[in-house]
């Protein structure tokens, strides 16, 4: 078992440490090995409801009485304890998830980028004055919606806890949240930052547990205000009817199947980078990876060739060995990317590239070959669905039309990348193109912390990041005052 440098079988409410209502853990995985990392508390619904309650309390209490100012510096020093504790966090993150090291460290600085963001931000999030009618003076204020719940998907624990409960807090809110049972050392880790800072009991509650008991009875609790959900189009659909039930409003940021379109007269030396990276990074265990490649015909081949040589070169290991690839985060993960390998072998596709998989990756870990796939037809399957996998098709096209409408052609839209040197085709594809985010000439793979986030169609609704996150954690008030 690895070293956790904390008691990783409690819940935090309240600014509490406490076992479980249920006194029952879970095991964590180390997905490198299989192995038993730690355990975690088996939170439940009445774990559930004594957060919701601290949260309560808190928005009545202390917490609900500082003024923007004073919550933002509660988050800025936030932020500064995250990069004091930046190496540790990663390595919880990378022993967890599974991804490489540089990559969790990654993670660790972006959670203290969004602090920072959002403790500067806190106020300076105005309202408006209206002209109205003679005699009146029409305003409106930005108000928190009260408590607000985040449940949390385990590809990414440290960044989306930053966009989501970071904004939340500088907008005022109390939080509730709850991570993923497959990854939630990051989560706890933060709620012991969050305490060393300073913040007031019950702002900022963390209740791990299953997603069937833990997460439905937060999504379903009648004192929750507002639902902030990333994960799967199944679960976000749950997600929307329990709180439509409530009339809670929901943010959901959902699956994706992000194309990139290259075409022709693109800089391949810059884009041969992104085109990989993006769909390799966690093991491809990303909503906006690059998992659809989509080349103009005239540099199909060469595309592909390049590629294929990057695939070649990949290093694939455990997480503390800090290579290019780590293991998926479970053996079901593993099963389903499998999966869809045997969908390719079955169906003739042609395979460009497989990276290689030493002789000496752990037994028990949850590995998969990084793969390649060529002149893919944009209806089957791979091409269609979100794998969730470091698996990726390569799409030929003819001109602008055809390349749009196979970008355009799936039930998703939340990133999209767009290689071309000609300006109005940059200007006129990203017009068309559905999705959330677009990027010419680079691919963040949603990132930029200021850059706001979200999808269209079965990627989801509602935007995080940047000041549209904080405009989605309040509500606005309009007040009409009549003097003459």
């Amino acid at each position: 078992m690895q070293h956790v440098p904390f008691d990783s079988t409690q819940v935090f409410i309240g600014g509490r440490w406490r076992a479980g209502d249920s006194g029952q853990t879970l095991s964590l995985a180390n997905p490198s090995d299989g192995s038993e990392l730690t355990r975690i508390a088996r939170g439940g619904a009445a774990d559930i409801g004594a957060a919701v309650a601290a949260a309560r309390a808190a928005l009545a209490g202390t917490w609900g009485a500082l003024t923007a100012a004073e919550r933002g510096r509660v988050l800025l020093k936030m932020s500064a304890k995250v990069l004091e504790q930046a190496d540790e966090l990663a390595r919880l993150e990378a022993l967890d998830v599974g991804k490489p090291l540089k990559q969790a460290r990654a993670d660790a600085v972006a959670l203290a980028r969004y602090l920072e963001f959002y403790g500067g931000a806190a106020d300076k999030v105005h309202g408006q004055t209206i002209p109205f009618a003679n005699g009146y003076t029409a305003l409106t204020l930005r108000e928190p919606h009260g408590v607000t719940a985040h449940i949390v998907p385990w590809n990414y624990p440290m960044q989306i806890i930053g966009r989501s409960v970071g904004a939340a807090l500088a907008m005022g809110n109390a939080c509730v949240l709850k991570p993923a049972e497959e990854a939630c050392l990051t989560a706890l880790a933060f709620a012991r930052i969050a305490g060393e800072a300073g913040i007031p009991a019950g702002a900022l509650n963390v209740v791990p547990g299953l997603g069937e008991e833990a997460g439905a009875a937060l999504a379903a609790h009648k004192g929750i205000n507002h639902i902030s959900f990333t994960g799967s189009v199944a679960v976000g659909a749950l997600i929307q009817t329990a709180a439509a039930k409530n009339a809670v409003p929901v943010t959901l940021e959902l699956g994706g199947k992000s194309p990139q379109l290259v075409f022709a007269d693109a800089d391949l030396d810059a884009a041969l980078p992104f085109l990989v990276n993006a769909g390799i990074q966690n093991a491809g265990q990303t909503c906006s990876a690059a998992s659809r490649i989509l080349v103009q015909r005239p540099v199909f081949d060469e595309v592909v060739r390049r590629m294929a040589e990057r695939y070649a070169a990949l290093r694939i290991g455990p997480a503390l060995d800090d290579l290019d690839i780590g293991p998926v985060i479970s053996a079901r993960q593993r099963e389903i990317v499998m999966g869809y390998l045997e969908v390719v072998k079955s169906s003739g596709l042609k395979v460009a590239a497989a990276a290689p998989m030493p002789a000496s990756l752990p037994r028990g870990g949850y590995y998969v070959p990084p793969t390649l796939v060529a002149d893919v037809d944009p209806a089957h399957r791979i091409a269609q669905e979100e794998i969730f996998g470091p698996v990726q098709a390569v799409i030929p096209f003819g001109d602008d039309a055809e390349g749009v409408a196979i970008a355009n052609g799936t039930a998703y839209g939340l990133v999209a990348g767009l290689w071309t040197r000609d300006g109005g085709r940059q200007l006129r594809l990203a017009r068309q193109l559905q999705a959330g985010q677009v990027f010419v000439n680079n691919y963040g793979a949603g990132g930029g912390v200021e850059l706001p986030f979200g999808g269209v169609k079965h990627s989801g609704h509602g935007r995080e990041k940047g000041f549209e996150a904080l405009y989605g954690f309040s509500t606005l008030k309009t007040i009409a005052i009549k003097h003459d």
